[in-house]
């Protein structure tokens, strides 16, 4: 290396770029084409970050013409009774007060979490009555929802693989039964990017009532292995949403640019060495993206700006609603501002404080439908009207289904059950009005056309662009992919 001329023949381009002025001269050019545009062109979906290293966030090509550009889960935390809310089983009132033995003579008692609790076969508390021009029986929790299920394909033939919140809630947001993996809405980031540059491509809304986060907490908005730019940005429920999103009032805006300035420099002059550190491009992201969303975010989630109309639609004012409500509202406007994957979690930690209705599930699930059925249906309804819903994808699901056996207490209950739950999505290029699959004659095992975790995230990414097995991300000498090894897409609810 003592040697000139060999040393100019090892020194390429952006060595020598890098070095020369320390390199300020190609960090400006990059700064001004990344202002303009010009170094944001789509790359192509799973490219392991590729030529996004300037902005990660960069909206990116999809595999295949998408249906939905964008996704909103209304997260049912704790597992909602599919025999009591959409999934009509009349048998249950034949076989109401009867063993579940007489039903199944292989029945084991091993799938519920409270095995000295098992009670008889219970009919449901709640009516069901014909709803919408296809005819769906729905349950008179949702006298509001039930007005929107000619927009709503619902799965009732889905299974999971625990029968425990915390591995279910994993499940159900990241493809494996156990902590330390990017969720599905880190993997739509991840392949999609975001089409807004100034708010969070990913947001997550917790219970605001006090009840704490879901089982897992964060681990449920996570992004894993990949780059924390993608990663689930929770609003606090209480208090300010997001941490210093006000500028201390001894700075300008001024100072701040040039602050966040210098830090760029001293990254990108990092970076170069070290090309293979993606998180340090995550890290100039994040400081970036809380520079612009310090103007951005509040008119975002200003929501009393919204006509009064609106705010009566998803029920606003309202005690038994309102902070749902609230959610649903801000989520609409966050998904028409660009923002990919919003997260609204119903409930929060177990037992009565969520759907977790081991105990009273008339009044557990009176409850809580009671606070998200007009908020969801508002939701649907103003998403309709604005030409949202088209191409914005609306689930509704939680972790596992519950049994159709009575959970013995003063006022009964029903445990948990991962053989069956039902889900239901509309918008995004499902075909509304229809049901695929089935449980069993008293809704206690998918029974016909079953829908793994795996299925319903497979269609989740097909909706919007994106081959499950194409989306992949190196780690640890393995490619890893949302659904894992498996997966198939569910196309009879494509429209």
């Amino acid at each position: 290396m003592n040697d000139p001329v060999t040393a100019m023949t090892m020194m390429t381009r952006r060595r020598l770029l890098a070095r020369a002025g320390c390199g300020l001269g190609m960090l400006g050019l990059a700064s001004l084409l990344q202002e303009e545009g010009f170094l944001e062109g789509r790359a192509s979906a799973a490219s392991n970050l590729g030529n996004r290293s300037l902005n990660p966030m960069a909206p990116q090509e999809t595999h295949f013409p998408a249906k939905a550009k964008r996704v909103i889960w209304i997260f049912i935390n704790g597992g909602p009774s599919q025999v009591d809310t959409w999934d009509y089983k009349p048998a249950l009132e034949k076989w109401d007060g009867k063993s579940m033995k007489e039903f199944d003579p292989s029945f084991k008692n091993t799938t519920g979490f409270f095995k000295n609790a098992v009670g008889a076969l219970m009919k449901s508390p709640f009516e069901f009555t014909p709803r919408g021009e296809c005819g769906k029986m729905v349950s008179s929790l949702f006298p509001k929802l039930g007005e929107h299920v000619d927009k709503m394909a619902f799965l009732h033939s889905g299974h999971t693989e625990s029968n425990n919140h915390s591995p279910a809630l994993f499940m159900m947001n990241c493809g494996l039964p156990r902590m330390g993996f990017p969720c599905v809405g880190s993997w739509t980031t991840y392949g999609l990017g975001s089409e807004s540059r100034d708010l969070p491509g990913f947001v997550v809304m917790s219970d605001p009532k006090g009840r704490g986060l879901p089982k897992g907490h964060a681990a449920n908005w996570s992004a894993g292995f990949l780059p924390g730019v993608f990663q689930g940005t929770h609003l606090r429920p209480k208090g300010q949403p997001i941490d210093n999103l006000v500028r201390p009032e001894a700075m300008s805006d001024e100072a701040q640019r040039r602050q966040l300035d210098l830090l760029k420099r001293f990254n990108e002059m990092h970076r170069e060495q070290y090309e293979a550190e993606s998180e340090l491009a995550a890290r100039i992201e994040s400081f970036e993206l809380a520079y612009r969303m310090q103007s951005s975010a509040p008119e975002a989630i200003d929501i009393e700006s919204e006509p009064d109309a609106i705010q009566q639609l998803y029920g606003l004012g309202d005690e038994r609603c309102d902070h749902v409500a609230r959610q649903c509202l801000i989520a609409r406007r966050m998904v028409e501002r660009g923002v990919r994957f919003v997260q609204i979690y119903s409930g929060g930690m177990e037992n009565q404080r969520s759907w977790d209705g081991h105990s009273d599930i008339k009044g557990n699930h009176s409850q809580f439908a009671g606070e998200t059925d007009q908020p969801v249906a508002g939701l649907l309804t103003d998403l309709d009207q604005r030409g949202l819903l088209e191409d914005t994808l609306v689930i509704w699901c939680g972790e596992f289904g519950r049994l159709p056996i009575a959970q013995k207490g003063n006022k009964p209950g029903r445990d948990h059950n991962p053989h069956c739950f039902t889900a239901w999505l509309a918008g995004g290029g499902v075909k509304g009005g229809m049901s695929y699959g089935a449980s069993d004659e008293i809704g206690y095992k998918a029974a016909e056309n079953k829908v793994h975790v795996n299925d319903l995230h497979a269609t989740i990414l097909h909706l919007l662009g994106m081959d499950h097995e194409r989306l992949t991300y190196k780690y640890n000498g393995r490619r890893f992919r949302l659904t894992d090894v498996g997966g198939e897409v569910i196309r009879e609810i494509i429209a």
